[in-house]
């Protein structure tokens, strides 16, 4: 019984200094929105772009309101973050497959996908750095290059919303 009590009072405390995360599982259920998780991207980057300029303008102030300051820095953090999350544990882990490099045309495609959202993860862990718009553009090109490498030529619903 105190066996039992023991295990219970380490699984609560394990539990309770975990980070939530509501990622999309790993385990293969089959559930995939490869769009919704594109546009979401565009989002964040939207999101950084936003926070970026607000934070050049309060900087420019002549009293700097420095809880704001905080909050559009910790904005483009997480937002960042968040994209770093959706490519590198969703596309990476979950959806982006190894091919047969005798397969050169899926090997191609395979290698477009891994250095586009290669190059998405740099540029938004270069926007946490500082506030250098180019890495917005950066980030976008790059997204952009995924989609095409990903997608291929099928058109897909995120295209019609930038």
């Amino acid at each position: 019984m105190k066996n039992i009590a023991l295990f219970l009072t380490i699984l609560g405390i394990s539990l309770s200094m975990t980070k939530n995360s509501n990622a999309h599982c790993e385990v293969p259920c089959g559930i995939y929105q490869d769009e919704l998780r594109v546009a979401l991207i565009y989002e964040h980057i939207q999101t950084i772009e936003k926070a970026m300029k607000k934070i050049a303008e309060l900087q420019e102030e002549s009293t700097i309101n420095y809880n704001q300051l905080v909050r559009w820095i910790q904005t483009k953090e997480d937002h960042a973050q968040k994209i770093q999350h959706i490519a590198e544990q969703y596309f990476l882990t979950q959806r982006i497959k190894f091919v047969d490099e005798e397969d050169e045309k899926k090997h191609k495609k395979y290698v477009a996908q891994l250095t586009n959202i290669h190059q998405l993860v740099v540029f938004a862990m270069k926007s946490k750095q500082g506030i250098a718009l180019e890495n917005i553009e950066k980030m976008k090109k790059s997204l952009q290059g995924f989609e095409k490498a990903y997608f291929g030529d099928h058109r897909h619903k995120v295209e019609a919303a930038h």
